[in-house]
């Protein structure tokens, strides 16, 4: 079935994007490539949410495997489409799933972009760019007012972006998979109906 062919190559483009967010969030945690900012908790508040390495990163996982390994749930009432359309319908509440995770990790990437890193400024540690509605990211001259760590807001504006733009792709794909799937679903019972028919 040509629904459940492109569910698995669906399945198969979420693991590496998985990944990516994964490490991209991991590597939030470790501005400039120090870890003392981390374990004095002078990071953004927003990497506490772990939306990369759960939202965008492990949850991805389980649609995945069932958008790759979608298979029949072994029919009913003689009828071969009904396993079928279980197996796809399955495939929908996986992608419903994935949807959840990614949207989280899309809308947390947005509002830590919004925000901007804290870092330590002339008045302390703070987030310099929190009331400025995101006007920071194109005025690089603002950006000198984070004194330590250094390179923070490249470091912050970079990760957060490559999450904002590899959750969106997720929900671009379970988005996908579910209207594939229901297509599927329905059709396929449809199909195999007619089959049925013809048959007898």
């Amino acid at each position: 079935m040509c629904s459940r062919s492109c569910a698995r190559c669906l399945g198969v483009t979420l693991i590496p994007l998985a990944v990516c967010c994964i490490v991209a969030n991991i590597l939030l945690y470790f501005p400039n490539g120090e870890t003392k900012y981390a374990q004095d908790d002078k990071l953004t508040q927003y990497v506490w949410y772990f939306t990369g390495i759960v939202g965008g990163g492990i949850l991805m996982f389980l649609p995945a495997f069932v958008f790759m390994n979608i298979g029949d749930c072994g029919g009913c009432c003689g009828n071969e489409g009904c396993g079928k359309s279980c197996a796809m319908l399955g495939s929908v509440l996986a992608a419903l799933i994935g949807l959840a995770g990614s949207g989280y990790c899309f809308i947390i990437s947005a509002l830590a972009l919004a925000q901007g890193p804290r870092c330590l400024t002339f008045l302390g540690w703070d987030y310099p760019f929190a009331n400025g509605n995101g006007k920071y990211l194109t005025d690089h001259d603002t950006w000198s007012a984070c004194l330590e760590p250094a390179h923070v807001v490249e470091w912050n504006i970079t990760l957060w972006s490559i999450l904002l733009a590899l959750s969106g792709l997720e929900v671009i794909i379970c988005a996908i998979q579910v209207i594939n799937g229901l297509l599927g679903c329905l059709c396929g019972s449809c199909c195999n109906s007619e089959d049925y028919s013809m048959n007898a």
